[in-house]
């Protein structure tokens, strides 16, 4: 006869369920979650530093003394990685950080470290030789000579020292410059060319001598 019982006990035995809870893997839960959430901060802080510093940096048109190569609100980015590769050349469109009113200002290069610069009869002239400004020619600088005034006021000699830089405004009879602040110095150009993205009918690069 066979022992039922034994077959009872070896079958209750196989079935028992497991009470034991399954080990928590390293990678999951709430603390690794916050961890890796700060990890991904930390590396996108530190993308957006290097990018700004060392690449581009976004830039903010205010005012109209750029005008009409560059209006007010225009939103673009500068290159500084340009800048600091191929440094500043003369009709450069330069942004440059003004620390006496703490503020970027987007300007024209049109004196170089050494120059003497002065402008008479709306020309201006650069080491005793007038230069040529085509971007000048706009219906809005037309408009203000055909009434007989002169879209660059005079102003006297200027002679530039070493990593001075003389800056001026597009639009001349409203732009706050070199005229009335004086030269800038080279470490004070943080970058150069603007790259217009907004509004998006005014898309263009804005760079040397445009």
């Amino acid at each position: 006869m066979e022992d039922d019982s034994y077959t009872e006990l070896q079958y209750h035995t196989d079935t028992q369920p497991d009470d034991k809870q399954p080990e928590e893997s390293p990678k999951s839960g709430w603390k690794y979650e916050l961890f890796d959430l700060i990890k991904t901060f930390v590396i996108c802080f530190i993308a957006i530093f290097l990018i700004t510093t060392y690449l581009i940096r976004p830039v903010r048109v205010d005012g109209r003394s750029m005008y009409p190569t560059l209006e007010d609100d225009d939103i673009g980015i500068m290159n500084i990685i340009s800048r600091k590769m191929f440094g500043v050349d003369r009709y450069d469109v330069v942004v440059v950080y003004n620390d006496k009113v703490k503020e970027d200002w987007v300007k024209r290069v049109i004196g170089l470290p050494g120059d003497r610069i002065y402008a008479k009869d709306d020309v201006v002239y650069v080491n005793g030789k007038p230069i040529d400004e085509p971007y000048l020619d706009s219906d809005y600088a037309n408009k203000i000579r055909e009434r007989g005034d002169n879209f660059t006021a005079d102003f006297d000699e200027v002679i530039l020292g070493e990593d001075e830089y003389f800056l001026m405004g597009d639009n001349r009879v409203n732009s706050t410059d070199s005229r009335m602040v004086g030269p800038f110095k080279g470490e004070n150009i943080v970058g150069k060319d603007v790259y217009v993205f907004f509004p998006f009918n005014r898309m263009k690069i804005v760079g040397n001598g445009e």
